[in-house]
């Protein structure tokens, strides 16, 4: 049938794949369409694995067109250097935070980013900003991010000298939140403060189902991990 690619034939894959990446560059720089931006850097960097020139891609269409997605990958680039970049937190830092703060498919990630990169302070001139890190943990944590929730329960918990007082209230909300998103750990602190009514009412009956279901998640983890391996 005409227009259906043998994929067992070499030659014709190649050629399809070739006029593939004259598609997405005809759609990224003749149709200033952000969206055939990344597809060309998902192309170079997937199929043809040129990094260097899917790296140029993506900061072409974070500065250019705000794209989140492209924002959040060259952030990612910057964290290690990959694809000859500068290997800088700092824009890193800054990259995510662009991504964050526009609307794409890897916003939520990119804020969780933020707030980690402000919380450990490597990438700030004045160290740990833990207001930053909890307002980007706080928008990870309602797009569904897990361990976003989870640090802001840690937060809660420790406290800071710099105005974040500890509070078990909001410790055992966001531990709360982070297990009903499938976070083992979220589910284990939860149970504790349940059992030692800290936070929250003591609860022996909630504290056990807390528990089982931290043993639950935990066993799924080993699963995975085992079926990863085989």
């Amino acid at each position: 049938m005409a227009g259906l690619i043998n994929f067992e034939d070499e030659k014709e894959v190649k050629q399809f794949l070739d006029n593939l990446g004259v598609e997405y560059s005809f759609q990224c720089y003749k149709e200033k369409d952000p969206e055939g931006c990344q597809r060309l850097a998902d192309y170079l960097e997937g199929v043809k694995k040129n990094y260097d020139s899917a790296a140029q891609v993506l900061k072409h269409n974070c500065e250019t067109n705000g794209h989140s997605e492209s924002c959040y990958k060259i952030g990612a680039y910057h964290v290690t250097g990959k694809g000859g970049v500068a290997e800088c937190l700092k824009t890193a830092y800054s990259c995510f935070m662009r991504s964050c703060n526009a609307v794409g498919k890897k916003s939520i990630d990119a804020c969780h980013n933020v707030g980690l990169l402000a919380h450990d302070g490597r990438a700030l001139e004045g160290g740990p900003d833990v207001a930053v890190a909890r307002e980007y943990y706080e928008k990870a944590c309602a797009g569904g991010f897990a361990p976003s929730c989870f640090n802001l329960s840690a937060l809660f918990i420790e406290g800071n000298s710099k105005g974040l007082a500890p509070n078990m209230s909001q410790a055992f909300k966001y531990a709360s939140r982070a297990c009903e998103l499938g976070h083992v750990w979220g589910c284990a602190n939860a149970s504790r403060m349940c059992r030692l009514g800290d936070g929250t009412e003591k609860d022996e009956k909630k504290a056990e189902d807390l528990k089982n279901r931290a043993r639950e998640l935990h066993g799924l983890e080993k699963e995975r991990q085992l079926k990863f391996g085989e």
